[in-house]
C-alpha cells in the first residue's frame, strides 16, 4: 500500500511542477532527484530518483505534449517550471489552440485535433462519425467563440431569446484520407449566406504537420423554432448577429458539389434492410433531437460487411428530411451500384470496382423519411 501511495504521490509531483515549489518538496534538476513529505498518521520521507533526460509530465510522451491540441512547435507546449504561477487562485491560462483561435480576420475558426483511441475504426483510422463530430465541435465552438452565442446549443444571443435553433438540411463530406490513431488533424470553418433563409457552413480538414487538406466538408442550416418544432424565417436581429462573420469562400468547387438528386429507395429498389433500429438516449442532443452524426450508424446498418472491410467511404451526401425522436423505430436501406466497372445483368461484373450506394432511413411504422443519402466507396488497393 505505502509502495503505492509513493508511486501516486510521485505522479501528482510531475503533473504539477508548481506543487515542488509551494510545498515541503525539492526537485533537484542536476541530479533529477525528487524529495518531497506526506502525512499518513505519521511523516514519512522518501527520496526518489527519476531516471529521465527530460522533463516528466503525464501529458508529454517523449517530450511531446499529446494531451489536448499540438504535438511540439507552440510556446505554450513546452513551458518550463519557472513560468509557474505564484497564485493559487488564478485560473490556468487557456492556449488558443485549446479550444480554437480565429485566423484570417476573424472570418475562420481554426482548431486542432488528436484522433484518440475511441474514435478509430477495425483499421486503425478514424471513422465517417468521427469526422463529422469533430466537424460539429468545430462549429460549435466556433459559435461559442465569436461572442454572439447564447445560451442554447450553437445558437447566438437572439436565437436562444427568440428559441430558434439550427438545423442542418444537407451535408457533403468528401474525404482523400483518414487520420490515424494519434494523427493531429487542424481544421477550419467558416459560414455564408445560402439563400434568404438559411446558412451555409463549410470545413476543410488539414494534416498538421503536412499541412495537406485531407477532407472537405459544406452544409446547408435552416432555423427552427425549438418549442414549435417548425421550420423559421431567419429574424434580422439574428442576420445581423452573424452576417459580419460572412465569408464568400466554398471549400469544395462547385464542379465537385454533389448536386444530383437522391433518388428515394423503396423495398423493390432496396438491396439490403435493417429493421428495429431504435435511438436511445445517449443518442439525443442538448436541443432535443437525435444528434445527425448518430444517423450515418444507423445507415451504414444496411451496407455489407464486405464493402466495410474492403472498401474505404470516400465521399457521404446527407439530406435530412425530418427529426427523429426516441420513441421511434427505424429501417435502414441500401442499394449499391459499381461506379468503374459494367453491370452484368444487374449485378457487380467485379468485386474490385468502385461502388456508389444510394441510402434511406425511414420511420418503421409510417414509412415517413427522415434521411436520403448517398455514398461513394473506393476499393482498398493491396
Amino acid at each position: 500500500m505505502a509502495s503505492m501511495q509513493n508511486s501516486a504521490a510521485l505522479n501528482y509531483v510531475h503533473a504539477n511542477p508548481c506543487f515542488l515549489e509551494k510545498n515541503d518538496g525539492i526537485f533537484d534538476s542536476s541530479r533529477r532527484r525528487v524529495r518531497f513529505s506526506f502525512d499518513h498518521g505519521s511523516k514519512i520521507r522518501k527520496s526518489l530518483r527519476l531516471n529521465a533526460n527530460t522533463r516528466t509530465n503525464v501529458e508529454t510522451i517523449d517530450g511531446k505534449k499529446v494531451n489536448g491540441s499540438h504535438v511540439g512547435g507552440i510556446p505554450y507546449l513546452d513551458r518550463s517550471n519557472s513560468e509557474c504561477d505564484d497564485d493559487d487562485d488564478q485560473e490556468p491560462k487557456n492556449h488558443e489552440y485549446l479550444m480554437g483561435r480565429f485566423v484570417e480576420n476573424r472570418f475562420v475558426f481554426r482548431q486542432s485535433f488528436v484522433i484518440r483511441s475511441y474514435e478509430i475504426g477495425p483499421d486503425k483510422t478514424a471513422t465517417m462519425e468521427t469526422l463529422m463530430n469533430l466537424l460539429q465541435e468545430t462549429a460549435l465552438n466556433h459559435v461559442a467563440s465569436s461572442g454572439v452565442g447564447g445560451n442554447g446549443f450553437g445558437a447566438t444571443r437572439e436565437m436562444s431569446i427568440r428559441k430558434l435553433i439550427w438545423v442542418v438540411t444537407r451535408i457533403l463530406v468528401q474525404v482523400d484520407k483518414y487520420s490515424s490513431w494519434g494523427d493531429l488533424v487542424e481544421i477550419d470553418t467558416w459560414v455564408d449566406a445560402a439563400g434568404k433563409n438559411g446558412m451555409r457552413r463549410d470545413w476543410v480538414i488539414r494534416d498538421f504537420n503536412t499541412q495537406k487538406i485531407i477532407t472537405r466538408a459544406t452544409s446547408t442550416w435552416a432555423m427552427m423554432n425549438r418549442e414549435t418544432r417548425r421550420l423559421s424565417k431567419i429574424p434580422d436581429e439574428v442576420k445581423n448577429e452573424v452576417q459580419p462573420f460572412y465569408l464568400n469562400r466554398a471549400s469544395i468547387p462547385p464542379q465537385n458539389n454533389d448536386s444530383e438528386k437522391i433518388e428515394k429507395l423503396t423495398h423493390e429498389t432496396a438491396h439490403i434492410m435493417r429493421t428495429g433500429l431504435a435511438p436511445r438516449w445517449s443518442d439525443m442532443d442538448a436541443n432535443q433531437h437525435v444528434n445527425n452524426v448518430k444517423y450515418i450508424g444507423w445507415i451504414l446498418e444496411s451496407v455489407p460487411i464486405k464493402i466495410l472491410e474492403n472498401y474505404n467511404l470516400t465521399s457521404m451526401i446527407l439530406e435530412y428530411r425530418r427529426e427523429c425522436r426516441q420513441s421511434n423505430v427505424l429501417e435502414s436501406l441500401t442499394s449499391m451500384k459499381p461506379r468503374t466497372c459494367e453491370e452484368n445483368n444487374g449485378e457487380i461484373a467485379s468485386e474490385n470496382c468502385d461502388l456508389e450506394c444510394t441510402h434511406l432511413l425511414r420511420m418503421g411504422d409510417d414509412r415517413a423519411e427522415i434521411v436520403r443519402a448517398r455514398s461513394v466507396w473506393n476499393f482498398k488497393k493491396p
